[in-house]
């Protein structure tokens, strides 16, 4: 069986109180009453015949229902979550205007064993969060990236 691979884009941008960073609350029932550990990096899964680039630029605009903004991402790396998956991630300095979003959707059988298939919100909602609030609320495997993204805007003087 194949490596299960993601692959995101985490943008960043400088507000007046400092670097705020872009993250999605999951959609579904699962997650629906949870906020701590229940948000993520936009991100989704991609196969061989996909680059980790192209699949984070691709599920970026997937998962918010618009292109990822112009600009060079910036190389995270990668990340084993306790799954197992694989995730790659991409930051990206731009600015976003959330009022845009149209999140994607997927289909699940809800309740489960019912028989009965629902729709739901890839994310049910997006914030532009300063790191230290967005590490509390990003699931556990993905919160590195916030400290590779520091290290990164360390390096360039940004911070």
């Amino acid at each position: 069986m194949a490596e299960k691979r993601s692959a995101g884009l985490l943008l960043h941008r400088t507000a007046p109180t400092g670097v705020e960073v872009l993250i999605g609350h999951m959609g579904g029932p699962f997650w629906a009453r949870r906020d701590e550990a229940a948000w993520s990096i936009p991100k989704g899964e991609y196969g061989p015949d996909e680059t980790p680039e192209a699949a984070a630029l691709r599920e970026f605009e997937e998962e918010l229902g618009l292109p990822a903004p112009e600009g060079t991402p910036v190389p995270l790396g990668e990340s084993r979550q306790a799954n197992g998956k694989v995730v790659t991630v991409w930051a990206l300095e731009a600015d976003l205007d959330l009022a845009g979003v149209v999140p994607g959707t997927f289909t699940m059988e809800w309740p489960r064993g019912s028989g009965v298939h629902q729709e739901f919100p890839e994310l049910d909602r997006v914030a532009w969060l300063p790191p230290e609030q967005a590490a509390v609320k990003l699931v556990a495997g993905q919160r590195v990236f916030l400290d590779r993204l520091a290290a990164h805007l360390k390096d360039a003087g940004r911070t």
